[in-house]
């Protein structure tokens, strides 16, 4: 891990949603300098569900060295923003570094995201990191090395990061492009940068994205809070950077990442918006808009490219082959259990050999598996390659991960999709 230097001893950082995860993982790094945090976030009362408050967290910040200013800053709201950044200069004199964190989550397709979540990812995630920035600034060009740090993606264009969750996309990119003007606008003032991970982070978010068992595949809140450190502590010359953590840091000369991992050696998930290759049978993207260089197809897009010129099997017929096979092992392994804690109906759109329309009927009585529309309307449709769906089945493909590579696309319950995984990690011995 990067050792702590004392450079932000003394300095003042505004950080939005401190009060759990990356964002209280980056103001303890700082706290250990002996540095001033102003933990800007809602949850004042412990929340049913999620860990922290902005008074738990003061007294981690405190005990770990630093000095905490607790505010109850909803950045919908741009008077309680005001508020908290008048009461962080009372108190400590200035602010130094402002880090936008506060983001808000809906992986949903854009006829299944309700409107309330498309203003809620809008308002939080670009309006909130746009005017808490509008609110600091002033102060932060008062500093002798100031910093804004947006918790946001490079402005990856592949449409295969907009296609299954574009409001989300089109809010993160919104935080992305904050950085982009305003590190031009007050270039020589305030340096502006954005940072990202090259993997899942575990945090309570990724909980209840993941499911069960998600955080094998994630790494530690440290990672990011050690790269934001090193970014934090640079010269303002230092701006207009859309940064990777493990990048950065093997610049820096970190050699052991197996520290930052929540299970060493196990395989991580990659994180949204960034182009990689996870293994090999994993997807390569075509190239997208003008002038791209063109490039090779992958083994699993290959498939769904070549499914998409045979014919499919007439659907009077029912498909033989390892669907048709996975689907008679799910029927047998169906029990009332299963149906009583899963209650959703899913239904899933295979393209390749053996594809077509299947469904597993997790909440008729008995439960069900098999070839052809659910005897109920779905509560969850899931389209992919049969190939993929065969790997998913058989503990060779994570859910998670082939949605997050856009392998696997999800329309309707998103909760009972999180369900379904939980359910295979226990059929998998049986596949």
């Amino acid at each position: 891990m990067l050792p702590n230097t004392g450079k932000l001893a003394g300095c003042t950082l505004f950080i939005t949603g401190a009060s759990r995860g990356i964002g209280k993982a980056i103001a303890l790094k700082a706290a250990k300098d002996g540095a001033n945090i102003v933990i800007a976030a809602k949850t004042a009362e412990p929340h049913p569900t999620l860990p922290g408050t902005i008074y738990t967290a003061a007294e981690e910040i405190e005990a770990a060295g630093g000095k905490a200013l607790p505010c109850i800053v909803n950045v919908r709201e741009e008077q309680q923003i005001i508020n908290a950044v008048e009461k962080a200069v009372k108190t400590f004199g200035g602010i130094d570094i402002l880090v936008n964190n506060a983001s808000a989550i809906s992986l949903t397709g854009t006829l299944e995201t309700a409107t309330k979540k498309v203003n809620l990812m809008m308002d939080v995630n670009v309006r909130g990191t746009y005017l808490t920035s509008k609110a600091c600034l002033p102060h932060l060009r008062k500093s002798k090395n100031p910093h804004i740090l947006n918790l946001s993606p490079p402005m990856n264009l592949n449409p295969m990061w907009f296609k299954n969750h574009c409001a989300y996309t089109i809010s993160k990119y919104g935080m992305s492009m904050c950085v982009l003007g305003m590190a031009e606008e007050f270039r020589g003032e305030v340096a502006v940068n954005a940072l990202w991970p090259k993997t899942a982070i575990h945090t309570a978010a990724m909980d209840m994205l993941g499911g069960a068992g998600i955080e094998k595949q994630c790494r530690k809140t440290d990672i990011l809070a050690d790269a934001a450190y090193c970014i934090l502590t640079k010269p303002k010359t230092f701006t207009g950077n859309f940064i990777i953590d493990e990048v950065l840091l093997r610049e820096e000369g970190v050699k052991d990442f197996d520290v930052y991992a929540i299970a060493p050696g196990h395989p991580l998930m990659p994180d949204f918006f960034l182009d990689v290759e996870i293994d090999t049978t994993a997807m390569k993207q075509e190239g997208y808009g003008a002038g791209q260089e063109e490039k090779k197809l992958g083994r699993s897009q290959q498939e769904e490219v070549d499914a998409a010129k045979a014919k499919t099997e007439s659907a009077a017929a029912m498909p033989s082959g390892p669907v048709a096979e996975t689907f008679g092992v799910i029927q047998g392994a169906v029990t009332e259990e299963y149906v009583r804690s899963t209650q959703g109906v899913f239904q899933f759109e295979l393209s390749g050999d053996g594809g077509g329309t299947w469904y597993i009927d997790l909440k008729t009585k008995g439960g069900s598996a098999g070839f052809g529309k659910p005897p109920v309307t779905a509560d969850v449709v899931m389209s992919m390659s049969s190939a993929d769906f065969v790997k998913m089945f058989t503990g060779k493909l994570k859910p998670t991960l082939a949605f997050m590579t856009g392998r696997l696309r999800i329309k309707g319950n998103m909760a009972l999709a999180i369900k379904l995984e939980k359910m295979l990690s226990q059929l998998n011995s049986k596949l």
